[in-house]
């Protein structure tokens, strides 16, 4: 995944202000690896090997026999799952059914899959009061149908949910208290869902290796120290081009780390998730000849399976050029000239190309973009662990529900 794409090369700021940025990007990741190596940054152990789950090899075996996996949380406690499944979705062999937002068209479809009686229900909340989760768990909530086959992740303390799960003798998977949610997708909250899936959460963590791989540590530096300037200069937002349906989600949870780990008093970026080549005919006028405000990532995929191609026989004779080509092949085609016409136009980007699709590589992606938001925040000095005006919404929320 890591190549020479990955560096920004058409930002057009002086180089002296770029090369100011990178000496003290790096003189604060010394600070911070070290920080690691002494692990003053609690929420990174769930990123190593050696971290201890609270659920064992006899709560995966015994949840496995479920062939449909429903899943309800909100924000970063599904978010990375959601990326991880359709990251896999191709190598999965279960159905996973997702309940991450308060929408009667998802119950509807949840009722009309009628998979109840062969499915286990994970439901995640670090707080274990998050509101849109306990609804939907009220909704779907039947005794007799959720018997034995309800987990509850959440944190040890008392919450709504481990009330629930008391009352019904669901299982409970410690949610650690010093993860954060759009951090935890390492955690149980992403791994004991990835376990059930089949997928071998071992090869997602290689932190420590990876924070001495030089092409690792470059590529993070140069990027880091490249949107530092370009947030100095007025390009406060960060857009990612996905190329591959199968990337989306993993967008999705870019958008969440980056918007509630960085946007504090009055700073941050703003992350914004185009899908293409869908976007191609609405927002990218505005990308290439509108406010020069963004820079962009460009996600896309080098798998070469494609199981469409155009047939010749309606092709009119002006677009000949399309026949017999494969669907993935026009698509990545057209990521390519989006690049020529970008550096035509001066646009800074990057591009990540997943090239395996395997957990190393998703671990290391993961990985990469959690360090990347960690370096960001100390160079913007805010804290990055929290979300103070979120909380505001739920007590007003709240109060209006009450009267």
């Amino acid at each position: 995944m890591l190549n020479k794409n990955n560096f920004f090369k058409n930002f057009s700021f002086h180089s002296k202000k770029l090369n100011q940025n990178i000496t003290k990007t790096k003189k604060i990741f010394k600070s911070f690896k070290s920080d690691l190596e002494n692990s003053e940054i609690p929420l990174l152990q769930s990123y190593e090997k050696k971290y201890l789950y609270d659920f064992t090899s006899t709560i995966i075996k015994k949840y496995s026999k479920y062939r449909n996996i429903v899943i309800i949380g909100m924000g970063g406690s599904i978010l990375g799952t959601k990326s991880i499944y359709s990251f896999f979705k191709t190598k999965i062999k279960k159905n996973v059914f997702f309940f991450d937002n308060l929408d009667e068209d998802l119950h509807l479809k949840f009722r009309r899959l009628k998979i109840l009686k062969n499915s286990c229900f994970i439901i995640i909340s670090k707080s274990g009061n998050t509101l849109e989760t306990i609804t939907n768990l009220s909704v779907i909530f039947s005794k007799s149908l959720l018997k034995n086959k309800l987990i509850i992740i959440t944190e040890t303390k008392d919450n709504s949910l481990n009330d629930i799960a008391n009352k019904i003798n669901a299982e409970i998977i410690e949610h650690k208290n010093f993860i954060g949610g759009r951090f935890s997708v390492l955690s149980e909250a992403g791994m004991f869902p990835a376990a059930l899936m089949g997928l071998n959460i071992n090869r997602f963590k290689n932190l420590k290796k990876l924070i001495f791989d030089k092409n690792f540590v470059s590529s993070l530096i140069q990027n880091v120290a490249n949107i530092y300037t370009f947030n100095m200069h007025g390009k406060k937002n960060s857009v990612i081009l996905s190329y591959d349906s199968d990337l989306n989600d993993l967008g999705y949870w870019y958008q969440q780390l980056v918007a509630e780990s960085l946007a504090k008093e009055r700073k941050g970026i703003t992350p914004i998730l185009s899908i293409l080549p869908r976007d191609h005919h609405s927002v990218l006028q505005l990308y290439l000849d509108g406010p020069k405000d963004k820079f962009f990532t460009f996600f896309s995929s080098s798998n070469p399976k494609s199981k469409y191609k155009v047939s010749g026989k309606i092709i009119p004779s002006g677009m000949k050029f399309l026949k017999n080509k494969k669907l993935k092949s026009i698509i990545d085609l057209q990521c390519e000239a989006t690049k020529i016409v970008f550096k035509s136009h001066k646009i800074p980007f990057r591009h990540f190309v997943f090239e395996k699709k395997t957990e190393e590589e998703l671990g290391m992606t993961f990985t990469y973009f959690v360090l990347e938001t960690l370096l960001l925040a100390r160079l913007m000095n805010v804290n990055p662990f929290n979300q103070p005006a979120v909380e505001k919404i739920k007590i007003e929320t709240r109060k209006i529900l009450s009267r």
